[in-house]
């Protein structure tokens, strides 16, 4: 049953290209159509010419032997390039549809998931439906219409002998169904353990020097030793079935085309058929097996591609729990009023934020500060819609943000964050992020705004310098610039600021801290710190611990109030 869902939905990705499939199968009927003539002409072959000793005809053999030659050439070549570039057409559309359901899945789902194992789905678990699509397609269509052939000539020229072949015939499909299912199951084993393989390498090459800085070069080696020796466990069991089909093909072919000599030896030693027909019919028998063996070999194959498909298609399935509702309405600019009502959020069984509430008027800076833990780039997840409450509400302007559409949400909200994330890209291209479509002086100006233009000038080739993965070729003080003029760019009434200069040193972070001001002008802002030298301006300040609100004042009440501000505000500052 699940195969046949997973057989139906690959032909409905099929159906665009429909008409490469139909061409191929016009042009698999010749490719069969040209073997199936070999095997008709050995009748005339042996009787015509070699038993009758006719030398006239023997002329035209070379002719017809060359002549169906071309013909099959041309088959084989057009039945290839259109049945196989309909596979890629059809695994281009998964793979795009899988990466487009990766970034739209909330980012409850990437919590959750490794980098390196979504990229092994997009590119290993496709790459063996790929596999299946530009092989098992080729080959099964080819030899489906060759064992149509075959056996068509086989009892077209004598029923008796073709019925003895027929008796061992369908017994070849109880090892390709069994050995089948073995290899399917063993495959997705394969495909969870090289997902795994995938995200150690990735994990390693991200924290090398991590790696290198403790000395654990031999254990993360050790690990991944370790998980390349699952995977082969499994792939070897798969090569194991897979391997083990084609002898057992092997030995039933050999049962039945036994029993078939056996039989047409004794008939033409009777009188009771002639040499010719002898040839000609056991030809067409031996050669049935043959395609036989290729679809065994087409079966298996397609069962890896079914084993890869079920994990791809159960993502696709996967349902978005953050979407726009049917009735979504536009929001327009914002004036920058946020509002959350008693919202409370969990991603498990504990509570992260308990009976939330926060008021934020337009042009307000309000920061949330306190311990670890505390809820707070939580609730700045809530905000961009990372994540939906599970009880209350987020209010933008007097929107409910789950009743407006993600577009025009995102359009009114700047994000400034602690792991100031670049592209391996040129500097032009991380700022422009901000907005495709602005002009190279509106793009200068924001870098300008950011106290970015002067490093940025000086770079080798200036705005489009590449800056290498994740801006590994600049400083964090440059690369948060950056991050900070795209923000700037946006020009979006909402900003949000996730810890945006704790992990820059003091130069730095005065240099940065320059910038967020002129990003923060005019703009309703949401500041998230453990630093408090960065909030202490900050029009209201809201404590956080464990998930509820324990304090909230300017910087100077909360001083005064000798509470869990004050005891940070000690730790931070106790030597000056």
């Amino acid at each position: 049953m699940i195969n046949r869902q997973i057989y139906r939905r690959l032909l409905g990705y099929s159906r665009p290209y429909a008409w490469r499939i139909i061409l191929s199968i016009i042009f698999s009927f010749v490719v069969a159509g040209a073997d199936v003539t070999y095997i008709y002409l050995i009748e005339p072959l042996v009787d015509k010419i070699i038993a009758a000793n006719n030398h006239g005809l023997v002329y035209l053999v070379p002719v017809v032997i060359m002549g169906l030659a071309v013909i099959k050439g041309f088959g084989r070549y057009f039945q290839e390039y259109y049945i196989k570039t309909a596979g890629q057409l059809v695994i281009q559309d998964i793979r795009n549809g899988l990466f487009k359901k990766f970034m739209h899945l909330s980012m409850g789902f990437h919590v959750n998931q490794s980098s390196g194992g979504l990229t092994s789905k997009v590119l290993n678990d496709v790459g063996v439906m790929q596999k299946a699509a530009a092989n098992a397609l080729v080959d099964g269509l080819r030899e489906s219409f060759m064992l149509v052939g075959l056996v068509f000539l086989a009892f077209y020229k004598d029923w008796r002998l073709a019925s003895v072949a027929f008796l061992v015939l369908p017994f070849c499909v109880i090892p390709a169904t069994v050995l089948g299912r073995k290899i399917k199951t063993n495959i997705k084993h394969s495909l969870k353990s090289v997902g795994f393989l995938t995200g150690t390498l990735q994990e390693s090459f991200d924290g090398i020097k991590v790696i290198k800085a403790f000395g654990h070069e031999d254990n993360q080696t050790r690990k991944f030793k370790a998980e390349n020796k699952d995977y082969y466990r499994f792939l070897r069991k798969a090569i194991k079935y897979n391997s083990l089909t084609a002898p057992a093909i092997e030995v039933l072919a050999a049962l039945g085309g036994g029993g078939v000599v056996w039989y047409g030896v004794n008939r033409v030693l009777s009188g009771d058929m002639t040499q010719g027909q002898l040839f000609s019919v056991v030809a067409a028998i031996m050669m049935l097996f043959t395609p036989v063996k290729r679809l065994t070999r087409v079966s298996n194959t397609i069962q890896q591609s079914l084993g890869a498909a079920e994990g791809i298609f159960d993502l696709l399935d996967k349902p978005c729990d953050v979407v726009d509702k049917q009735d979504a309405v536009e929001m327009p600019r914002a004036r920058g009023e946020v509002v959350f009502e008693k919202v409370t959020f969990s991603y498990g069984d504990e509570p992260v934020l308990s009976d939330f509430s926060l008021h934020a008027s337009p042009g307000e800076v309000i920061a949330l500060v306190g311990p670890s833990g505390g809820g707070k780039s939580t609730a700045a997840g809530l905000i961009t819609r990372f994540y939906d409450p599970q009880q209350g509400s987020v209010k933008i302007d007097g929107y409910d943000i789950r009743n407006v559409s993600m577009d025009s949400l995102k359009s009114n909200l700047a994000f400034v964050d602690q792991e100031t994330f670049l592209f391996n890209g040129s500097v032009r291209e991380n700022i422009l992020y901000g907005m495709l479509d602005a002009d190279e002086q509106t793009m200068i100006a924001a870098a300008r705004q950011a106290y970015a233009d002067d490093f940025i000038t000086k770079l080798p080739q200036g705005y489009d310098t590449s800056i290498g993965d994740r801006g590994v070729r600049l400083s964090g003080g440059q690369r948060q610039r950056l991050c900070v003029a795209r923000a700037l760019l946006k020009d979006a009434p909402i900003l949000i600021l996730d810890e945006a200069t704790s992990a820059l040193d003091t130069e730095s972070e005065a240099m940065v801290q320059k910038a967020l001001e002129n990003l923060m002008e005019n703009r309703t802002t949401l500041v998230i710190a453990h630093r408090l030298s960065t909030i202490m301006h900050a029009d209201k300040i809201l404590v956080l611990d464990q998930g509820r609100v324990v304090e909230e004042g300017n910087h100077k009440d909360l001083l005064s109030q000798d509470g869990l501000y004050r005891k940070l505000y000690d730790m931070q500052f106790k030597d000056t």
